[in-house]
C-alpha cells in the first residue's frame, strides 16, 4: 500500500476510492444477521439507584449465534499492570453493570505473570455467565498454545473460552509456523472440537495480506483487525480485509480505534526519550497530540460493518466515557468518514505506530 503524503492529490483519490469502500459497507453492521442469532446471556442490572438510560447496543457477532456489546471492553491498559487489582477489577466490573458483555484478554497481556487475565479471573469467578469471553494464544505451536489454553482456564477461573484467538498474525512467517504440521492450527480446531473453546479466531494489525491468507484456508468464526480513522493512509485494512471478513460472515471485532490516545487531540505525547527505543525510524515517533475527539473516533469505528469495538481503559471514569458514546452513537455518512480520515491524514503514522513495529 502506498504511503503518500496525506493531502497529495493521488492521496485524496485514494482517500476516496476507500470512502467508496467504506460506503459499501456502511450499515452492514446494522442489518440483522443472515444467521439465527440468539442474544448472549444478559449482564446484571445497573444497581437500583443508578439513572435510567439507553441501553447498551448490540450487534450479531457473525454467525456466532451471539449478540455482543457494541463497546467491549479490551483487556490492556489498567488491566495490563502488575499489582493493579484496586483498580482493574472494579474497572470489569462496572463495565458488566453497564451492560458490557464482551471482554477480550491475552495470555501475553500482563506479562509472565498474566495480570490482565488474573483481575479477569477474579470476577468470572462470580459473573461467568455474563460475559463473551476470548483470550489468545501468541505461540505458534500446537503444545505451546494448549499449555496456554491449560493457564488460561486456571487464571480465568472457567472451563471454557468462547472465543480463542491467535494473536498478532502479522506475516507469512507467522502463517507457515501456525499451518505447519504441529502448528497452532492444530490447537485451535482441537479445542474447538474438544469444546474447550466455542469458536476460533485471529487477530493481527501489522500488515492484511498474512491475515487474509490464513482466512482462505480455514473456516473461521471472528477477526479483530485493527481500524481507526487513519487506517486509509498506511497499509489499509479497510480496503481489502475488512471486505472479505464481512462476505465470510465474521464476526468482526475492532481495536486500535483510539490508537492507545494518539488519535485523539486530548492526548498529551510522552517524552521523546521514551519513544526512540521503539520507533526510532519509523516515523511513528509523536511529537503533538492527535486530531480527532473521543466520540469522533469512535464513531468512525462504530459506523464499520464490526461487531463490536475493544477499547482498554485506565480508569472507571474512562469506561464510563466510552459505554456513554456507544449508547448514543448514531451512523456517520459516507461523507463524514471521508472528513474523519482526511482529518487523521496529518498524524497517520503516530496512530498507526503499530504497523510501523519491526518484524520477522
Amino acid at each position: 500500500m502506498s504511503t503518500l503524503s496525506p493531502f497529495s492529490p493521488n492521496r485524496r483519490d485514494f482517500l476516496k476510492a476507500s470512502g467508496a469502500t467504506v460506503a459499501a459497507l456502511l450499515g452492514q453492521s446494522l442489518l440483522p444477521g443472515r444467521a439465527s442469532a440468539a442474544p448472549a446471556t444478559p449482564s446484571a442490572p445497573p444497581p437500583a439507584t443508578a439513572p435510567v438510560c439507553t441501553p447498551m447496543p448490540t450487534r450479531n457477532l457473525g454467525k456466532t449465534g451471539f449478540r455482543v456489546s457494541l463497546f467491549g471492553l479490551g483487556g490492556q491498559s489498567a488491566l495490563e499492570h502488575d499489582n493493579n487489582e484496586a483498580l482493574a477489577v472494579p474497572i470489569i466490573e462496572r463495565a458488566l453493570d453497564l451492560g458490557v458483555n464482551y471482554l477480550d484478554t491475552s495470555s501475553i497481556y500482563g506479562g509472565p505473570q498474566r495480570w490482565s487475565e488474573r483481575y479477569i479471573g477474579q470476577v468470572m469467578k462470580r459473573r461467568r455467565a455474563e460475559a463473551f469471553l476470548a483470550s489468545k494464544t501468541k505461540e505458534r505451536t500446537r503444545d505451546g498454545s494448549l499449555r496456554m489454553l491449560e493457564e488460561s482456564f486456571k487464571l480465568l477461573n472457567t472451563d471454557h473460552l468462547d472465543l480463542w484467538q491467535l494473536h498478532d498474525v502479522g506475516t507469512m512467517t507467522d502463517v507457515d509456523e501456525i499451518c505447519a504440521k504441529g502448528g497452532a492450527m492444530e490447537a485451535l480446531l482441537q479445542a474447538k472440537e474438544q469444546k474447550l473453546v466455542r469458536f476460533i479466531g485471529l487477530t493481527g494489525h501489522h500488515r492484511p495480506d498474512a491475515l487474509m491468507a490464513l482466512l482462505r484456508r480455514f473456516p473461521f468464526d471472528t477477526i479483530l483487525l485493527a481500524v481507526n480513522a487513519a487506517d486509509t493512509h498506511h497499509f489499509s485494512f479497510i480496503a481489502e480485509l475488512l471486505p472479505l471478513a464481512v462476505e465470510q460472515q465474521l464476526g468482526i471485532i475492532g481495536m486500535k480505534v483510539i490508537s492507545r490516545g494518539r488519535l485523539l487531540s486530548s492526548w498529551t505525547p510522552p517524552p521523546l526519550e521514551r519513544q526512540q527505543h521503539s520507533w526510532e525510524g519509523s516515523g511513528a515517533i509523536a511529537t503533538g497530540p492527535g486530531t480527532l475527539s473521543l466520540r469522533e473516533a469512535m464513531y468512525y469505528a462504530f459506523t464499520l460493518p464490526i461487531s463490536t469495538a475493544i477499547v482498554g481503559v485506565d480508569s472507571v471514569a474512562q469506561l464510563e466515557d466510552n459505554v456513554r458514546i456507544a449508547r448514543e452513537f448514531t451512523p456517520l455518512s459516507e461523507k463524514q468518514m471521508l472528513a474523519l480520515a482526511e482529518r487523521a491524514g496529518p498524524v497517520a503514522k503516530q496512530a498507526l505506530f503499530f504497523r510501523f513495529m519491526q518484524r520477522s
